[in-house]
């Protein structure tokens, strides 16, 4: 949801900051006190152009700043992952705009207006202007669809068997790509595994076989300073262990006065145990250690055969391991490639049966669910004030030569259809909203008053499977009033239990209703307007409804009558 908006330097508005509350969040204010000046402020973060025009004189940049929390959803996370965007809690949506220059963020990360616009789309729809809604967008009418049917499991199904199908065409166009040079790819696949195979890699192989050459490089300085460190530790006269012995026998006969020195005297006869254990040490290692220049040339030889292979085949030995088996897999399907061939072609047959047969369940469960949107929505359009109003959902597969789903048709005809990855329909709303027209697409059909009214009645039916969070709607009572602005405030009220509802309304049978009511008012602070907003308590909430009534001085009756209103919301 929507939990803060903070504007600041924007047209009229000083600074302001807002939180809205789960729920039915509605505005009410006097013509031009600054609330169609929010909303612009919203579709600024929401990725609309912006004008520094609008930037409030006197200031040097203005800030729109929406912070929301409980918006997680799995596409949402991928999408900010994809993007490098750190996931967090919460997240903010923040645009900056100055005389020269416009900035958007996303969790403090730089974001285009293209990125803004994407992410704000996955959890606020605006009703006001055709571009932030949803469901003028066609490509939201399937996911609707389905998300009602409760046809996820079965879409995911469609879904598998498509990306089966696009595997195997793929792998089997590679095959066909080879079938022209069948011969030479063989000669070629069959050297390359004969040079490999001659040199024979192992895998921890090179790193002990650079340490041997090392050592066979250095062979004659290693054994002549073995020698030399052995000859000064014990051979020599003078020799290390011989003076540890001479101190050990003198510090033995000073013990024998003082007993605090027989600790060091010990220590001293471990010290010459130890050094002459590194002395035979030494010695023997000496003695090992022999100038081997035809291993050391048999080592070099093997490293370049390595190094080579290497080169042409990946940068490394596991690299060239890995080519290896990859080649010897292909040489395998190229020497007997008619078998593989026709093995492809069984695979990708059996897919492309378990593709049709998952499409056409999925068609006919859409089918379903498309009879019960059409007259779900079209029944709460009667209770919104539209008895005219009916809305289908229009359902097209199409032809195709080559297309990948093929179904039986009238006199068991069988009928090749286009796959796309979402199943094989075209899915579209469509709307009238007169006595004896027919229904047209919603996009084209939905302007003025009746927008509002529509979107609110596809919403209220399709709640739970729209996973947008936010839902903001602009004068929503447009052309209404009544007993139909009475409806049209409980279907909000119902649509608010799944969703964030923040609503301008100049109707008190709306503002009755909400669960947070917020006044926006114009004073003049320093000399200059400002357009400010704060929330009503439930006695200024009542007498805000009474004023919405009686456009004049509120009485008595008229708050009597506001009260009424608002124990509406209390009913089931």
């Amino acid at each position: 949801m929507l939990r803060t908006l903070y504007i600041r330097d924007y047209a009229i508005i000083d600074e302001l900051e807002v939180e809205f509350e789960n729920g039915l969040n509605i505005l009410t204010g006097e013509t031009g006190a600054g609330k169609s000046i929010m909303i612009g402020a919203l579709k600024l973060m929401l990725g609309e152009r912006a004008s520094n025009q609008m930037i409030r004189s006197g200031a040097k940049k203005a800030i729109v700043e929406g912070v929301f929390d409980n918006i997680s959803s799995p596409e949402l996370d991928q999408f900010l992952e994809e993007h490098e965007i750190e996931s967090q809690p919460v997240l903010i949506l923040r645009r900056e705009i100055t005389k020269r220059y416009s900035r958007g963020y996303v969790n403090d990360s730089p974001a285009t207006l293209t990125l803004m616009r994407k992410v704000a789309a996955q959890m606020i729809d605006l009703h006001g202007q055709h571009e932030h809604q949803s469901l003028l967008r066609i490509e939201t009418h399937l996911t609707l669809l389905d998300g009602f049917g409760g046809l996820a499991d079965l879409r995911s199904a469609y879904e598998d068997a498509y990306e089966s199908v696009g595997d195997l065409i793929k792998q089997r166009e590679k095959l066909l790509s080879h079938q022209g040079n069948l011969e030479a790819l063989r000669e070629r696949l069959a050297y390359e595994m004969e040079e490999i195979d001659a040199v024979s890699p192992q895998e921890e192989e090179e790193d002990e076989l650079r340490k041997e050459m090392h050592r066979l490089a250095h062979a004659e300085r290693l054994s002549g300073s073995a020698a030399s460190l052995y000859s000064m530790l014990y051979a020599c006269d003078d020799s290390t262990t011989d003076q540890l012995s001479i101190a050990y026998s003198e510090l033995r006969d000073l013990a024998r006065i003082d007993q605090t020195l027989e600790a060091a005297c010990e220590e001293i006869n471990q010290a010459s145990i130890s050094v002459s254990e590194i002395a035979a040490m030494l010695q023997d290692y000496s003695d090992s250690v022999e100038s081997n220049p035809a291993r050391l040339e048999e080592i070099r030889e093997r490293l370049g055969a390595l190094d080579t292979l290497k080169r042409k085949y990946g940068g490394t030995v596991q690299a060239v391991l890995v080519y290896r088996k990859q080649i010897a897999d292909e040489y395998a399907t190229v020497v007997d490639y008619d078998t593989t061939l026709e093995k492809f072609e069984q695979s990708l047959a059996e897919a492309k049966h378990t593709l049709s047969d998952t499409a056409l369940r999925l068609s006919t469960k859409r089918h379903e669910a498309a009879e019960q949107v059409g007259a779900s929505i079209t029944g709460e359009l009667a209770s919104l004030g539209m008895a005219a109003g009916r809305l289908s959902v229009r359902i097209d597969k199409h032809e195709e030569p080559t297309g990948w789903i093929t179904l039986k048709a009238a006199g068991q005809q069988r009928v090749r259809y286009k796959a796309y990855r979402h199943g094989m329909d075209d899915v579209e709303f469509l709307i009238t909203t007169n006595v004896g027209e027919e229904p047209k697409p919603l996009v084209r059909v939905a302007s003025g008053g009746e927008i509002s009214r529509i979107m609110l009645a596809i919403k209220c039916v399709l709640a739970e499977a729209e996973q947008l969070s936010v839902l903001v709607f602009d004068e929503i009572d447009t052309g209404i009033s009544g007993s139909i602005a009475r409806k049209v405030g409980k279907s909000m009220a119902n649509l608010a239990r799944h969703h964030q509802i923040i609503a301008i309304t100049h109707l008190p049978q709306i503002a009755a209703l909400a669960q947070a009511h917020y006044v926006v008012e114009k004073r003049v602070v320093k000399g200059r307007a400002a357009t400010q907003i704060r929330r009503l308590e439930n006695e200024e909430s009542l007498e805000h409804v009474a004023m919405l009534i009686t456009g004049a001085e509120v009485t008595d009756a008229m708050r009597q009558s506001a009260k009424e209103l608002m124990e509406i919301k209390n009913e089931p």
